[in-house]
């Protein structure tokens, strides 16, 4: 007799019946789609949904429906001009509250959608967008930690009446990169009081003494932990800041992930004005807030080209101009801005953390009447050719973008003016979204338009129906009844891959569509081994029902020897992979898990179905 217990058929029915339901989503397609969110991140209510929908209708856009999906709204439509039409009305008329993006949007039913049942998200290489990879200078947020130590270190001294001359940084030992500071004294000066005074605020630093030609000093010097771990921070404060900047773009669906010990790759599904959002992301720019220096001769500092000690020269349209190096508060210290159309032309309303509002708070109460000037700061790397060779330099902009005099005692909200539509805009934008700990320059870029996008989709499925019809029929005319058995095992097998797919929102790509494929492999030789093995058992003389059995046992070592290899194959992958390599990594693992259970309980489930109970069978259909 072949029996199979009753509770492994319900087993099998019931994983199979949910696989349909996970997989379903996947079978209706997609539809071009516009995103629309709030630039508060309040989630869309039916009255910001009225809102674009009238605007839609106003200006005669066709759509085919709207819906809020996890608190933006989603709206439909039949083509991609109607799509893009729709995008430039929504960016023209509602961009002061609302930001848009292009992506796709299911045709499965809304009850689908109301269960949580949600289509696989493609890659980019089967959706279009742009994929970047960024290298972050994680050098440069070192030499951002000395400058905010170099502030700490000048308000510290300034506060207990210690002079000094001038403080800088320099390369200390078993170092390749500057970590060390240097506070110059006049001669005669106490040292000791001035390194007792620097050690209450910065105990984290070792301290040397030091003899110069102009008199004492005090060295203070990062230890190699501290380096790592300003360097680590760096990274991931970068990706954050980029995360936050993604989402003040309103892409639907981005990747912003770590590459690599210093590289952080982005991938923004549905983009395709690249310039537009390359000048976004990769701005490392942020904030500074100075008061101008009044005793200074700033004419005077411009012909010699030396600042007198304390200050820094810049340029205010044409003028030079000297501000005080001791900043105010910087661009860190900021937790919200917005644009707004003020009295006086566009200004940015700018809120302070507690830190940043208590400094300006101290410092416009004894400087009201004088003026204050926003200082931005950008960095960039361009690249010469000199003598025949390309040489990199880094390239630090600053610029003064408001000048104004303080009529008022300021403290955590104040606003800032003079400045461009387009100016106050992007400026507000990267304020919320965070400044840069260190400056970062991509190094890899690809624009895939939505074109290719579909064409590969449509080659990827050429692919699959084309392999799995060779192997179907294969299976059909070489085992028979057999045969067919194993075309829907591997048929469920597929279901049940794509099901977990989009259960796990796992990103499906060109090397995935490969993965299903070869996955398809992997199922259909463990069906082999099977049915080989039944075979063997029928020519040794052995009744049908016992030679399944037999063949089902005996084939069990084999099939799991050669899984658990290929599985661990998949593993290594996505350890060690990145990008495409890991996709394939995690269809291939996830395939081999679902090719087992098919092949051997599926495939048992069916036959003893066919073959089973009490049925008396003289001979088998196995070719």
């Amino acid at each position: 007799m072949l029996e199979f217990p009753r509770w492994k058929y319900a087993l099998v029915a019931i994983v199979m019946l949910l696989a349909l339901a996970f997989a379903l989503p996947n079978f209706f397609g997609t539809d071009p789609a516009l995103q629309v969110a709030r630039k508060t991140r309040v989630a869309m209510d039916d009255a910001a949904r009225q809102t674009v929908e009238n605007l839609l209708k106003q200006r005669g856009d066709a759509f085919s429906g709207t819906y809020v999906d996890t608190g933006k709204l989603i709206v439909r439509f039949a083509n991609v001009p109607d799509q893009l039409k729709a995008r430039d009305a929504v960016n023209d008329a509602l961009s002061a509250d609302y930001v848009s993006a292009l992506t796709t949007a299911s045709r499965a039913p809304s009850w689908l959608r109301s269960v949580g049942l949600r289509p696989m998200p493609l890659g980019l290489d089967l959706r279009g967008g742009l994929y970047l990879v960024y290298q972050v200078d994680v050098n440069g947020a070192v030499s951002q930690l000395l400058e905010s130590y170099d502030q700490s270190l000048r308000r510290t001294l300034s506060s207990a009446n210690l002079p000094f001359i001038d403080v800088t940084s320099y390369t200390g030992a078993k170092s390749d990169v500057p970590n060390a500071l240097r506070v110059a004294l006049p001669p005669g000066a106490d040292v000791l009081a001035v390194r007792d005074a620097l050690k209450k605020s910065n105990g984290d630093l070792t301290f040397n003494i030091d003899s110069l030609p102009t008199g004492p000093a005090l060295d203070m010097e990062l230890s190699p932990t501290q380096v790592k771990a300003r360097r680590d921070y760096a990274l991931q404060k970068n990706i954050t800041t980029l995360r936050n900047r993604v989402n003040e773009l309103g892409v639907s669906e981005p990747i912003v992930a770590q590459q690599g010990i210093d590289r952080i790759n982005v991938q923004l599904p549905g983009v395709q004005n690249s310039a537009e959002v390359k000048d976004i992301l990769g701005k490392v720019a942020t904030l500074e807030f100075r008061l101008e220096d009044t005793q200074g001769n700033a004419f005077d500092a411009k012909q010699s080209g030396h600042a007198p000690l304390g200050t820094k020269l810049y340029q205010n349209e044409g003028r030079p101009i000297l501000l005080k190096r001791e900043l105010i508060t910087t661009g860190d210290q900021l937790t919200n801005a917005t644009s707004s159309a003020g009295n006086e032309g566009p200004e940015v309303n700018v809120t302070l953390n507690g830190q940043g509002g208590d400094s300006m708070l101290r410092n416009t109460r004894l400087n009201v009447g004088k003026r204050m000037a926003v200082v931005y700061i950008e960095k960039s790397r361009q690249t010469h050719e000199v003598a025949g060779q390309k040489v990199t330099k880094d390239v630090t902009d600053e610029k003064i973008i408001s000048l104004a005099t303080v009529r008022a005692v300021l403290s955590n909200q104040f606003r800032i003016t003079g400045l461009q539509a387009s100016e106050a805009g992007e400026l507000a934008l990267l304020m919320r979204a965070g400044s840069l700990s260190a400056p970062i320059f991509a190094v890899e870029e690809r624009t895939i338009g939505p074109s290719l996008g579909a064409e590969n989709i449509r080659k990827g499925e050429m692919a699959l129906v084309i392999g799995m019809l060779a192997v179907f029929v294969f299976m059909a005319l070489y085992y028979q009844r057999f045969g067919l058995v194993a075309d829907l095992v591997l048929l469920a097998n597929v279901v049940l891959l794509t099901a977990l797919l989009s259960m796990l929102r796992a990103t499906l790509s060109l090397p995935g569509i490969a993965g299903i494929i070869l996955t398809v492999g992997i199922a259909v030789d463990a069906n082999v081994l099977i049915y080989e093995r039944i075979r063997e058992e029928l020519r040794n003389g052995i009744t049908p029902q016992a030679a399944i059995r037999a063949g089902f046992d005996k084939a069990y070592s084999a099939i799991f020897d050669s899984n658990v290899t290929a599985f661990i194959a998949g593993l290594v992958l996505w350890v060690v992979g990145r990008g495409a390599i890991r996709g394939f990594a995690v269809v291939l693992t996830l395939g081999i898990l679902t090719s087992m259970f098919t092949s051997l309980l599926g495939s048992r489930a069916l036959i003893s179905l066919m073959y089973g109970g009490q049925r008396k069978v003289a001979r088998l259909s196995i070719g």
